[in-house]
């Protein structure tokens, strides 16, 4: 069973690029979504009033995202102060797949709704996302106008979910992640504060202050609060320390105190890498620009004046206390905050982009009848406070341009703010292009400083490598003490990413000056295998029992064959079963595969084992095994629905055809013995995708086959002969069609592409 791989890469990849740029065009901040939600009864507000305590869901009849209708969708209201029985516009969650698994919307299933509580301007969340995004990663975040049953209930803030795909999409994991919010609610009554200190080792402890959103994660985050309380001098091995110190530089400079630097230290998220490290992402910024009453927790302070070095002592802020505490971590951070207010604040960038979004949503905020604030408040909101807080009464909400120009004169004349930082005047490779498998010096002339450092990574996946430049006349670095420093690395990947980091006793400062999240990049030169001396040959998506790898675990299996005389070494080789991140899973610097041997990778997602482990699951369904070297693809296979311990392989070793056969892991397949795919009615029907025929063998008599569109249409209903069946079709349209077998009691309804 062959068919034209290339052609069909390349619809499908024309199908899921249309599907991306659909997501993407979801949050994009250009657009206002329109979202109607339907439901049969006229007493929803009392039903969602009822759940929210439980947070349990009432189904719409309905909900229609931007003229896509979806049926059967849970809905429920959400979030804590900006949720009240007596608002008339609460946040809501939206649940595409509640009662049907496959709905999305372009591959989205959550829509998270902020009813722009205690934000007189109604881009609090918003602008602070866009600013938040130049320097980690985020959420994005858009308008909508809600319409329920009909009736325009006004304009809410859109605001990406955190979840599996958001962390794989960003962190290249998903197995492990946190939502940083007391069970319960913050403040009085509320469960713990997910504020990072030391509970003990009993993981019990800790989950009142953290919902664990996943199977698995309790003992890590017991370590990472250990390493930070108890074993500092290690944090960087459990915590991207670098994106910890942009959250609390934003949380500052921002004055977003309904945060971790805030009162109660909640709302963000602490999400597993690949690295085996924690991250942590913002979350929830409608009270961002001092629009939070709760302050910092350790008195009143004037939101203006927000100290950068707010809670440095706190007992209760450990993260603030120990990064603070570190002299290159507080050195850093204030090189951070420095960037954040030259870049967006004292440039005056935030303002534009304010206006930008208030434009935007201007008229549909004109006849919002359920706001909070007046229209005017709202054409004012840059620059005018709102005295009271607005519903729940609380402090003044400042307006954003008023407090954000007050905050930018107060940097400029603040102590730790004003230290002379070192200037980087020039930096790079002592020679280019950079060959891989050689070492490679880098350069940085700087002035004023003490010490320079080289974070550099090879390959975008893994975490960057800080180390030590010299100025000592021995490291390519010219003559000793001139302030141009040297350090030599090996060039061991596809690409070579670094920035520099240079610090005196009283400031820091980064090249790129938003490192780690951008970076300077240099060309690597690679000279790459020929296509076909390295092949997918055998793929195993239903593994039970029949294999186990080095845990005793029986995970699917991807096998790769050599076809040369030669042993090959497959650094710079990459798998996937994304075409849109070719790049997904980098094989190992240094694995070697024989000649005219195998190697096989298990498709686990647990990449911290021993051995070659993917970052990605097959799907025993069908899916798709790409084998590339960077972005060029040397081998790519797409296998429809497999049988438990059938595997789909090349026949023979390193054939053009497939079949699906009895495993044969590292050792010849075994193609003298063929496995229908259809096996319990006896039936092989091949090949998937088609084009012009597609074949239906059976050793059966009175099967009955029936196909059909996706609009529901009957194509095709046939008696099966018994033997081979051949079925003409040139005249059917591409696309999807679903081809279902009846026998003798048995049923099956299978996907097929006709590309």
């Amino acid at each position: 069973m062959n068919f034209n791989s290339d052609k069909f890469f390349i619809i499908f990849l024309f199908l899921l690029f249309d599907s991306q740029l659909y997501s993407q065009n979801f949050y994009n901040r250009d657009t206002i979504q329109n979202i109607e939600i339907f439901f049969s009864f006229s007493n929803w507000d009392a039903q969602l009033d009822a759940n929210a305590a439980s947070e349990t869901y009432i189904i719409a009849d309905s909900v229609r995202v931007n003229s896509i209708t979806f049926d059967s969708c849970g809905v429920r209201y959400k979030g804590n102060s900006s949720y009240n029985p007596n608002n008339q516009k609460n946040p809501l969650h939206i649940e595409l797949n509640t009662i049907k698994s496959n709905q999305d919307y372009h591959g989205i299933t959550d829509i998270k709704l902020s009813n722009c509580y205690k934000d007189p301007s109604m881009v609090r969340e918003i602008l602070s996302y866009q600013i938040l995004e130049q320097y980690m990663d985020c959420p994005s975040s858009n308008f909508a106008r809600i319409y329920i049953n009909g009736v325009y209930r006004g304009i809410y803030t859109n605001n990406e979910s955190i979840k599996s795909s958001f962390n794989e999409t960003h962190y290249f994991a998903n197995d492990t992640y946190f939502k940083c919010n007391p069970v319960g609610g913050a403040g009085p009554g509320g469960g713990t504060s997910p504020d990072l200190k030391y509970l003990g080792t009993d993981s019990s402890a800790y989950q009142n202050g953290y919902e664990l959103k996943k199977d698995i994660g309790w003992n890590r985050l017991v370590e990472l609060c250990t390493v930070l309380n108890n074993d500092f001098s290690n944090i960087e091995n459990i915590l991207d320390i670098d994106r910890a110190i942009w959250m609390l530089a934003f949380n500052n400079v921002l004055v977003n105190l309904d945060s971790y630097n805030g009162a109660f230290r909640q709302n963000y998220y602490l999400s597993w890498d690949n690295n085996a490290r924690f991250v942590p992402t913002v979350w929830d910024l409608n009270m961002s620009f001092g629009g939070f009453p709760g302050g910092t927790g350790t008195g009143s302070i004037t939101p203006s004046n927000l100290d950068p070095y707010s809670n440095a002592t706190s007992s209760n802020h450990p993260l603030i206390k120990q990064i603070l505490a570190n002299p290159m971590y507080k050195r850093m951070y204030m090189a951070h905050v420095r960037t954040m207010v030259q870049e967006i604040f004292a440039s005056g960038q935030y303002e534009i982009w304010a206006e930008s979004l208030m434009s935007l949503a201007d008229s549909s905020i004109q006849v919002d009848n359920y706001k909070f604030y007046t229209y005017p408040q709202f054409l004012n909101s840059l620059t005018t406070a709102v005295n009271g807080g607005g519903p729940g009464g609380g402090g003044s909400i400042p307006g954003i341009k008023a407090l954000m120009d007050a905050r930018a004169q107060f940097f400029s004349t603040n102590t730790a703010y004003q230290q002379q930082a070192p200037t980087i005047s020039a930096h790079g490779a002592l020679s280019t292009p950079l060959q891989y498998g050689s070492t490679v010096t880098l350069n940085a002339t700087t002035s004023n400083e003490s010490t320079v450092y080289l974070g550099y990574r090879t390959d975008t996946h893994i975490k960057f490598n800080r180390i030590e430049m010299y100025d000592d006349g021995a490291h390519n670095d010219g003559l000793a003490n001139d302030h141009v420093y040297g350090v030599e690395v090996p060039v061991n990947g596809l690409s070579f990413e670094y920035y520099i980091y240079a610090e005196n006793t009283n400031a820091g400062l980064f090249s790129p000056q938003r490192a780690e999240h951008e970076f300077h990049t240099l060309a690597v030169q690679f000279s790459a295998p020929d296509v076909g001396s390295v092949l997918i040959n055998e793929v195993l998506a239903s593994n039970d029992s029949l294999l186990f790898d080095e845990n005793g675990e029986d995970d699917d299996w991807i096998e790769l064959i050599n076809t040369t005389n030669t042993p090959i070494d497959l650094t710079g080789f990459y798998l996937s079963d994304d075409p849109l991140d070719l790049m997904a899973w980098p094989i190992p610097s240094g694995t070697i595969i024989p000649a005219n041997g195998y190697i096989l990778v298990w498709a686990d997602k647990d990449i911290l084992q021993p051995g070659l482990h993917a970052n990605f699951k097959l799907n025993s369904s069908g899916d798709y095994v790409f084998l590339s070297h960077g972005l060029n693809i040397h081998d790519q296979v797409a296998f429809g629905p497999q049988l438990t311990n059938i595997s789909f392989a090349r026949c023979p070793d390193a054939g053009i055809d497939f079949a699906t056969i009895i495993p044969t892991p590292l050792a010849n397949n075994n193609c003298n013995i063929g496995i229908d795919e259809w096996s319990n009615a006896q039936i092989l029907v091949y090949p998937n995708p088609f084009n012009e025929v597609l074949n239906l063998e059976t050793n059966q008599k009175d099967v009955q086959v029936s196909v059909q569109n996706l609009r529901g249409q009957n194509i095709l209903n046939m008696k099966l002969n018994k033997g081979q069946n051949q079925i003409n079709t040139q005249t059917w349209s591409r696309g999807v069609y679903f081809i279902s077998i009846d026998q003798g009691g048995f049923n099956q309804l299978n996907k097929y592409i006709k590309y």
